[in-house]
């Protein structure tokens, strides 16, 4: 279960957030304080913080500050600022994504889902070549090989590729897949994800009509299967 830790001194939105992250399948520790904040990420070891900017004890900056000292796992702030600047500030302390309320919870869903993933997959791929019986994917040189050539793709197709690969044996989601190329804010596309995978296989796969790694999971996404 991922564990999220919510530091933000407004105590509504804090029960709002903690329902529909559990709702959702998380385990979401809260604190209305910079001070409690930096205890509870002590203490349970978040693999993600939403944090806010405005807290009653200590700047947001400072906490991001101290969190960074000890800390890798992903921050977002959430915050009612949305001055440039307050961005960058937060930025560049080390947050990795920035979103101002008020917000759509979707969104904050989806970029949570984003950083948690990337996240685990820094963690677990240290090593940048993945090698399957048909074709070899360089995480590193963004570069796959086939029969001893290099295989052209586009920015999208790679884009589906690496966070397959990324996330080898687990499946992914299409609304996941469709963040991750297309962003939050992405349309209805049923057919998109299809269309790039047939391409995918047509290009990776020995027998593309018989795929046997990159797998199709009917009505729910895709898993690459080395």
């Amino acid at each position: 279960m991922t564990t999220v830790l919510l530091i933000d001194d407004d105590r509504n939105l804090l029960l709002t957030l903690r329902i529909s992250l559990a709702a959702r399948g998380y385990q979401v520790f809260t604190a209305r304080t910079g001070a409690a904040g930096l205890r509870a990420a002590a203490a349970r070891h978040p693999a993600v913080v939403v944090l806010d900017i405005g807290l009653p004890d200590l700047s947001g900056f400072e906490v991001l500050k101290a969190l960074r000292g000890w800390m890798t796992a992903p921050v977002l702030v959430l915050s009612g600022r949305s001055d440039p600047r307050d961005k960058v500030e937060a930025l560049d302390a080390g947050a990795d994504d920035y979103l101002t309320k008020p917000f759509d919870l979707e969104e904050l869903l989806a970029r949570l889902r984003t950083l948690v993933r990337r996240a685990t997959a820094a963690a677990e791929i240290a090593e940048p070549i993945v090698e399957t019986a048909a074709f070899t994917v360089d995480l590193w040189a963004k570069k796959v090989i086939k029969n001893g050539c290099e295989v052209r793709l586009t920015p999208t197709e790679w884009s589906i590729l690496e966070m397959l690969v990324r996330n080898r044996g687990r499946l992914v989601d299409r609304e996941s897949l469709l963040n991750e190329v297309r962003g939050p804010s992405h349309e209805a596309a049923t057919n998109y994800l299809r269309v790039y995978l047939a391409q995918l296989r047509h290009k990776l796969e020995d027998d593309p009509s018989h795929p046997s790694h990159l797998l199709t999971e009917a009505g729910m996404g895709y898993r690459f299967q080395q």
